[in-house]
């Protein structure tokens, strides 16, 4: 989705400002500074003027991430977007969970992810589990972002709740030079630089990102390393883009912590936790048109990625302990470790091409805009795990080796995803526009035991189905849209969920995979009206949805809260309503956006939850460990009210300030599915941001960035579990069972100086 076309009358509004070199190819809409219309499809088509489009879309560009200094993109879109939240479940600023309506896209094997994303066209949700890692996406190469809400079909699998398309930057759109570094709060060290510049027909654009500091809770020090080149071709015809995305990054978590805890939230339950990402991506973009009506868009890619993970655990079956270190089970000599460690290396290979053919016309006398297009993700998975038993030491780390790394499991995951799509937008007055739109999935998965041990791994499994989408718009002036719309998604069971589905046989996580039966794919389907209106300087938006999911998957707690299965267990729901507003008045720029989400499970079913208070023995197995989750429960760690608010203050020419407000009310903790646990939710809390910028010349520019200003102690994630360490000190005998919570950062300010020199496509010419 990296560039849309409004048509040859979107000429002239998008780029009527830029240089003549673009005027003749409106090929680039999306990578401009400020977009006017709508990319509908992953690849460059005939975009939609947004009064065209029937639903609540959003598109944040690069000067707004560049003026509020936001440390990551994430990071952002919790401060800005309308229905985004974070959680701080790994304890790493980058590595969090970004949920939009209820949907997750989340780097952690095992969350079910409802979010398709994409990076200049290509999907970026991992082959292996459909995870998303957010580290190895350079802030400093975006140009825009578009959240497009519900399950449209042309975005393919995994577009359960919406789809987040990243453009990035070229040289034409954002010339000149740019360098800052920055330094603050947790021995942050951060430095940054921009690269741009075009021929008549010829650009490139280069931006690198380094990141080093120690983390604000113990052993969690991050350290990122980030670049992104492009180089490109354009005439009035064509435009070729060829771009390398290149990533290194080391980031350690400390996980959630025990409620007995929180008087220093500094610290760590237990340790280390660390993730090693590599990422090598090639990517060629072409678009040409071969009339002045027909586009034809196409797409080639390769995707390498290199994760070792290293993860610590106790072990919860040392109930019969009596001195410290020396887990004892049974009679004596016969023993137990006190924890284990998981490391895992999985290498991933993806690679894909698609094509598509754009027409703008007429049918029946009408405007018409039409795009059918093809696509096909392959991917390779090599996952190793290993295991070893260990000790505890003092500091609560196991580091205390008990015997090397032992193999557990080697699996490859192959993955093959076909897609055929098209979609029409027929204006049928000048005012209303109808768009219908479908596509055709063909997901296969094959998995396979690569070690030896466990040959009955091995599996097939196929998933089709055609999700069709038809929504309708009506702006009887240019100012007023009101629209509706109906769409349909899939998501395909993942090699992860796949080869745990056993309640006979549960895993931990990650996975150790086993012989289990199929997974139904999730099938989602989205109503969606609303309305949205400008005039003079307010702009207002109103939204009300529902997402049906079927056949919904969670990871079911068998044993303990981190042994369990995937499982379908029936039919979910997230809907709400969305209201947001805008204003600028003089040197004042005002934003406001509010959201009430509903997230239930729909279909009734018995989990397993041994923390919960209001277990009960409803298997008759003299176990009283389940829960009963009944229609009308909510969905765990999803906030039920949402609030943002954005202020922009022009004090002078040189100097700025903003500040974001953002609220969040409280969650249930995951094991209580049936929200009858007594430690009930999570607190709500608000968060104060600052930012502010001075120009001292043309050139130079100083920028801060106050995060928690009033430094609110706050938890955005929970999870009912087992306390080894009452009183701080390993003692399984006196385990007590209490709520974990992710803990949000404290208050922290990062001041930093930027120099730049002929830019005019970031913010330099407007601050």
């Amino acid at each position: 989705m990296q560039r849309s076309i409004g048509g040859i009358a979107a000429i002239s509004i998008t780029f009527g400002a830029a240089s003549p070199a673009l005027a003749d190819n409106p090929a680039t809409a999306l990578e401009a500074p400020k977009v006017e219309v709508v990319g509908t499809t992953p690849l460059p088509a005939l975009g939609l003027p947004k009064s065209k489009v029937p639903a609540n879309v959003q598109i944040l560009n690069s000067e707004s991430i560049e003026t509020q200094s936001a440390n990551d993109v994430t990071q952002f879109l919790d401060d800005n977007a309308s229905s985004i939240n974070l959680n701080s479940a790994q304890a790493n600023p980058f590595q969090p969970d970004v949920n939009f309506r209820g949907f997750t896209a989340s780097h952690l094997l095992g969350l079910p992810q409802g979010l398709s994303v994409f990076q200049d066209g290509v999907r970026v949700n991992e082959s292996f589990g459909d995870t998303v890692n957010w580290d190895l996406i350079p802030q400093s190469a975006i140009s825009s972002i578009t959240v497009m809400p519900g399950s449209n079909p042309q975005f393919g699998l995994n577009t359960l709740g919406g789809s987040l398309a990243i453009t990035t930057k070229s040289g034409f759109q954002y010339p000149g030079f740019s360098a800052s570094v920055t330094g603050g709060s947790f021995g942050r060290k951060s430095g940054s630089f921009e690269w741009g510049g075009h021929g008549e027909k010829l650009d490139y654009f280069l931006t690198g990102n380094y990141l080093d500091e120690d983390g604000w809770r113990d052993y969690s020090p991050s350290r990122l390393q980030n670049l992104f080149g492009k180089v490109g071709y354009q005439d009035g015809l064509t435009d070729f883009d060829l771009s390398f995305t290149g990533a290194h990054n080391k980031l350690e978590g400390t996980q959630a912590l025990p409620a007995s805890f929180l008087g220093n939230r500094a610290q760590a339950y237990t340790w280390p936790d660390r993730t090693k990402n590599d990422l090598a991506m090639i990517n060629a973009r072409l678009s040409h048109f071969m009339s002045d009506t027909l586009l034809f868009s196409g797409d080639l890619y390769y995707r390498h990625r290199k994760t070792d993970s290293f993860a610590s655990n106790t072990n919860g079956d040392c109930a019969d302990s009596t001195t410290p270190f020396a887990c004892v089970i049974g009679t004596p000599p016969a023993t137990e470790p006190q924890g284990a460690n998981d490391a895992i290396d999985l290498k991933q290979n993806s690679y894909g091409a698609a094509a598509q053919l754009s027409y703008l016309g007429a049918l029946l006398g009408k405007e018409n805009q039409l795009a059918v297009g093809l696509s096909a993700d392959l991917g390779r998975s090599d996952f190793k795990q290993y295991e070893q038993a260990v000790n505890i030491d003092a500091t609560r780390g196991t580091n205390i080796l008990l015997e090397p790394l032992q193999p557990l499991t080697f699996a490859r995951g192959t993955n093959r995803y076909l897609g055929v799509y098209v979609t029409d937008t027929l204006s049928l007055t000048e005012s209303i526009a109808l768009t219908a739109s479908g596509r055709f999935n063909r997901a296969k998965v094959k998995i396979e035991d690569t070690l030896g041990n466990k040959p009955e791994l091995a599996g097939n499994h196929t998933f089709t189905r055609f999700n069709p989408a038809i929504g309708i718009t009506y702006s009887p002036i240019p100012t007023y849209t009101t629209y509706a719309n109906y769409s349909e998604g899939m998501r395909a069971p993942t090699p992860v969920e796949l080869t745990c589905a056993n309640e006979n046989a549960p895993c931990p996580l990650p996975n150790a995979f086993l012989d289990d039966p199929p997974l139904k794919p999730v099938i989602s389907r989205t109503y969606e009206v609303g309305t949205r209106a400008s005039v003079s300087n307010f702009g207002l938006s109103l939204a009300v949805f529902r997402t049906d999911l079927r056949d919904d998957i969670q990871f079911v707690s068998s044993q303990s809260t981190t042994l369990g299965y995937f499982a379908n267990v029936g039919n979910t729901r997230r809907q709400g309503v969305e209201l947001s507003a805008n204003t600028h008045v003089g040197r004042l720029a005002l934003s406001a956006s509010y959201t009430y989400l509903n997230a239930t499970f729909e279909t009734p079913f018995i989990l397993n939850s041994p923390n919960n208070s209001s277990a009960a023995d409803l298997n008759g197995d003299g176990n009283a460990t389940e829960i009963q989750v009944s229609p009308g429960n909510r969905i765990p760690n999803i906030p039920e009210n949402t609030l943002k608010l954005r202020a922009d203050y022009r004090v002078t020419d040189e100097l700025s300030v903003g500040s974001n407000v953002v609220y969040n009310s409280g969650v249930y903790l995951r094991g209580d599915e049936n929200n009858q646990d007594v430690h009930g939710r999570t607190a709500a809390y608000t968060l104060v941001n600052l930012d502010a910028r001075y120009r001292v010349t043309r050139e130079w520019l100083v920028f801060l960035r106050v995060n928690n200003v009033f430094n609110r102690p706050y938890e955005n994630f929970g999870v009912l579990g087992e306390n080894l360490f009452p009183g701080g000190v390993y003692d399984p005998t006196s385990a007590i069972t209490e709520p974990f919570y992710g803990v949000g950062a404290p208050r922290a300010a990062w001041i930093g100086v930027r120099y730049q020199i002929g830019r005019s496509g970031g913010s330099a010419d407007r601050d």
